[in-house]
């Protein structure tokens, strides 16, 4: 394997490691409403999110190297990890963190559109962020207790960014979702952490689907 892509990425994951234990984390402590006394301690919360931000970080880097469109994915994995470490926490997706990340992924795919001349690929970012959505809000109006608003609204990002590459990849991203959930749901059950008729926040796997999406099918 090339140096030059391998040294991308241990900087990546070092960048990713340095950006999740201070501002992502900072960002995700922010948005917890739990007491201080029922939440996991910042330390934890720091290691978690540093941990999680270097991996993905280091694995898009990796995958899409200098490519104009890596800093909008980059964005999306970090505040995808906030929004997972949150939901995990409390089952919830808040409104102030889904919005500003679907603002910044839009504004820097522009700019990966405007700098590589793929302008095509915004109309496709946008539809795969509406298809997207409207996917997950039908599955929601279907089964309230199964899905809630916060996926649906958490869709909008994830799809756009999926969206970018064409449909392959949304639907690699959209399945891979479903294969993370229903994975994360057998070793829960197994390991008694949940019940059948037990909720499991989905937005992790949200995120993890659009990431394995993104390394196994991008580049």
């Amino acid at each position: 394997m090339p140096v030059a892509p391998l040294a991308l990425a241990a900087g990546a994951l070092l960048a990713g490691a340095i950006i999740g234990w201070w501002p992502i984390a900072t960002w995700t402590d922010r948005d917890i409403r739990r007491d201080r006394s029922e939440r996991m301690s910042l330390r934890a919360l720091r290691g978690w999110s540093a941990g999680a931000t270097a991996i993905v970080f280091a694995l898009l880097a990796w995958r899409f190297e200098w490519h104009p469109v890596l800093p909008a994915l980059l964005v999306l994995a970090a505040a995808g990890v906030a929004l997972s470490i949150v939901d995990l926490t409390e089952q919830r997706l808040p409104n102030a963190m889904v919005f500003p990340t679907l603002g910044a992924v839009a504004a820097l795919l522009v700019v990966a559109s405007a700098i590589t001349g793929e302008w095509l690929a915004l109309a496709w970012a946008a539809a795969g962020s509406a298809g997207m959505f409207l996917f997950y809000f039908t599955l929601a109006f279907i089964s309230p207790k199964a899905m809630g608003m916060g996926d649906v609204k958490f869709a909008l990002p994830l799809g756009l960014a999926l969206g970018w590459f064409g449909w392959l990849m949304w639907i690699g991203g959209l399945i891979g979702a479903f294969f993370v959930g229903g994975v994360v749901a057998i070793i829960a059950l197994a390991l008694r952490r949940v019940t059948l008729r037990g909720s499991i926040p989905f937005g992790p796997s949200m995120l993890g689907g659009a990431m394995v999406a993104l390394v196994l099918l991008g580049g």
